[in-house]
């Protein structure tokens, strides 16, 4: 017996040691991978799976098979077993296959000037496809793995394990996925053209901002220009409006989403936003787009960082640094009766950075980091007037859509009523708290703070004033006064059962959007002041995650969710 147990402790020791190496060299893989470090991730995926063979043999062993049959006793040992099963498969797997595909996939490769090689992307495709499934599998496997009970180590390793394997399916999903998007939207099967749209959003829409200018966008076998830059008062048809549906019409409606560009994305759901923008560029000018892009200021400042900065014709530099400030607080105060020349002055950085953004990109894996940062706070949105891509874009971030499925959520939109530049100064708090699953409903509160954070000093009428509001409404308001749409989209099925703002009931505008009920307050918060909107619901208690989607406007959310997680 003392020979038994001392067999089964020397396994347990190695294998907590091979564990604990080849997770950590499987990080170091998977960081590698991101980093475009082809080789440093062969030889880390390399280590991991001889690190996760040991860990494999040890618990795998005669003693450790045998503890593992204990009733109750033996659920570490079981549970040590398919740690180190689902290790080696993803060192074995996915990693070193994984790195072996990023030799061929690394950006310095994918990229060469201002040119992606999408037909090495279309090749490489069936490979990532495979690996990608493979990682899902291993994910799901790691998800399964039995809880230890009363063996801390072995549950920290389960649980580190299994973000790990999450990360690294997610990853290489996203791999895959572009393998697929890539190449027909880049111009491998064709040309394409897409409606590139300047989103200001120091006037709050939906999407983001105010759609402040626009280009057009082509792609040929990978090679991206851009021609026809404009401003938006040049979309100055009658536009026909297209159907988006009765609900549509309902909550938008009265705007004249379809015929005014300044209200044309009040909705949060990009695909509607880039049929109108496609549907007034095909009236204007008789060219039908293959899709919309949008991007807003910060969007060109993380690609600043990455291909430097531009200079302007008489000698002023444009940087990762300013171009946020510039076009969206100082251009209004150095051109402040001139709207003219601010346009051609935002036209002129757009062209600029347009320009050095379709030359030579410098870093591939510094444009690509900065892309991805964009995407992951928003700031970049994609639509495709192809089905089958729509419907893989809206698997990812870049679709910016309104889900209509069941989970719990809440989406704040903020929509700038006053027709000014001030939400460049508007501060946001959200917090989404809900009660625990107990029943087939529970009860849940978002909270919305906002602050209008305008400095002192005088700033131009056109920031200001709230011009955009009907003249016939009697309403007098100091300058420099937020104006706002404040809309909650929560949970689908859930009730309002209460509203306040500022401690006090108020009344609200309900409706319906993709399934998801809206309640909408309009607001006015003065300069340096700060106000609060509570909306207490009645939801299902629905299996899934709860999201709180940010809107992309000038400050950085953090939102606070509270919201635990309901089974099936």
């Amino acid at each position: 017996m003392a020979a038994f147990i001392g067999w089964l402790a020397k396994s347990g020791v190695d294998a907590k040691n091979g564990l604990e190496q080849a997770r950590t060299n499987a990080q170091h893989a998977k960081t590698a991978l991101q980093q475009g470090k082809s080789e440093d991730a062969l030889r880390f995926a390399d280590h991991a799976q001889f690190h996760a063979q040991e860990a494999s043999d040890a618990t795998h062993s005669l003693p450790w098979t045998v503890a593992a049959f204990i009733p109750w006793l033996g659920s570490p040992f079981e549970s040590g077993q398919q740690i180190s099963d689902v290790v080696l498969g993803l060192a074995t797997d996915v990693l070193r296959p994984a790195a072996e595909a990023g030799t061929a996939l690394s950006p310095d490769r994918l990229i060469d000037g201002s040119r992606v090689d999408v037909q090495l992307l279309r090749t490489e495709e069936p490979k990532l496809s495979t690996l990608a499934e493979a990682a899902t599998s291993l994910n799901a496997d790691a998800q399964a793995i039995s809880d230890p009970r009363f063996v801390s180590v072995l549950a920290d390793a389960r649980s580190q394990l299994q973000e790990q394997t999450a990360e690294i399916a997610g990853l290489l999903d996203n791999t895959a996925l572009a393998a697929r998007l890539a190449p027909p939207m880049m111009g491998a099967d064709g040309p394409r053209t897409y409606f590139m749209a300047f989103q200001t959003n120091a006037e709050a829409r939906g999407t983001g901002g105010l759609l402040g200018g626009f280009g057009v966008l082509r792609f040929d076998n990978g090679t991206g220009t851009v021609d026809t830059l404009g401003t938006n008062t040049e979309l100055d048809k009658p536009f026909t409006p297209i159907d988006l549906g009765s609900e549509f019409e309902q909550n938008y409606g009265y705007a004249n989403p379809f015929g005014d560009y300044r209200n044309s994305n009040m909705s949060s759901h990009f695909p509607y936003a880039a049929q109108i923008w496609k549907s007034m560029w095909a009236q204007q000018t008789g060219m039908n787009v293959d899709g919309v892009i949008a991007l807003d200021p910060f969007a060109l400042s993380y690609m600043l960082g990455a291909v430097g900065p531009v200079t302007l014709a008489d000698g002023e530099q444009i940087t990762k640094d300013n171009v946020v400030e510039l076009t969206e607080s100082t251009a209004y105060s150095r051109f402040p009766d001139d709207q003219v020349a601010r346009k051609q002055y935002l036209q002129d950085i757009a062209s600029e950075v347009v320009k050095k953004m379709t030359s030579s990109v410098g870093s591939p894996r510094a444009l690509l980091d900065a892309l991805g940062k964009a995407v992951g706070q928003g700031r970049i949105s994609v639509w495709s007037s192809v089905p089958a891509e729509q419907e893989l874009l809206e698997t990812t971030p870049l679709a910016h859509i309104v889900p209509d499925d069941a989970a719990p959520y809440a989406e704040v939109v903020i929509n700038n009523l006053g027709g000014n530049k001030m939400d460049y100064y508007l501060e946001r708090e959200i917090e989404y708290v809900a009660d625990r699953c107990a029943g087939e409903t529970r009860m849940s509160t978002v909270t919305v703070r906002l602050k209008n954070a305008v400095p002192d000093g005088p700033l131009p009428d056109y920031v200001v004033s709230a011009a955009g509001l009907n003249p016939e409404i009697p309403i007098d308001l100091p300058s420099g006064t937020m104006v706002t749409s404040v809309r909650l989209l929560g949970t689908v099925g859930a009730k309002l059962e209460s509203a306040l703002s500022n401690g006090e009931k108020v009344a609200v505008a309900t409706g319906v959007e993709r399934n998801h009920p809206t309640f909408e307050i309009q607001v006015a918060i003065p300069p340096g002041q700060s106000g609060e909107l509570s909306f207490r619901l009645s939801e299902p208690a629905s299996p899934g995650k709860a999201r709180v989607p940010t809107q992309p406007l000038v400050d950085d959310v953090q939102s606070v969710i509270s919201v635990p997680e309901c089974s099936n």
